[in-house]
């Protein structure tokens, strides 16, 4: 007999389920209609927002590399990402080719939170802002720093390769 806590368990599994089928068998065009007036909208207020910048002068701070170099790979993924979910929607793959692409999600998701969990770590053991990008096996990371240290680079390096158990190629790099 299915108790009260089995029976809502059981029945929010099964809608999550419904939800993400239905998701991921939606057709791209009912949601690029969606939002192709948002995106028309804030298109206009960017090309406004152009026009008052290029008149000013910019300086650039130490903290808005790391923010752009943020921003370029998060447009990357994205870009990559929705290939993937055209893919993941398209009728005409086989399960075989639909499971290989959501593997490759999954690894996105996946490189970017371990990304995010070493930038949290050297915030926290050595107080530095910093920019980490996983491609494979070599990481690449830009350290916010005015001092260019080789001791703080190595013991950076050490920390991260503990997170790992396969060996990776860690780079470390100080941008003004």
């Amino acid at each position: 007999m299915v108790n009260k806590q089995g029976l809502w368990f059981l029945t929010l599994t099964s809608l999550a389920l419904v939800l993400s089928v239905y998701y991921i068998t939606m057709p791209n065009e009912l949601l690029l209609t969606n939002n192709s007036n948002y995106v028309n909208k804030e298109s206009n207020k960017t090309e406004s927002n152009t026009n008052e910048v290029a008149s000013n002068d910019v300086d650039i701070e130490e903290s808005d590399l790391i923010t752009s170099m943020r921003v370029e790979l998060e447009e990357e993924r994205m870009l990559l990402i929705d290939e993937l979910q055209e893919k993941l929607s398209d009728k005409t793959l086989t399960v075989d080719e639909k499971n290989k692409v959501y593997e490759d999600l999954r690894y996105i998701s996946e490189i970017s939170s371990m990304e995010e969990t070493l930038e949290k770590k050297i915030k926290n053991e050595f107080n530095l802002n910093s920019f980490v990008k996983i491609s494979d096996d070599i990481i690449d990371v830009v350290i916010n720093s005015k001092t260019h240290d080789n001791t703080l680079a190595v013991n950076i390096m050490k920390s991260l390769q503990e997170e790992f158990t396969d060996k990776m190629y860690i780079s470390v790099s100080f941008k003004e």
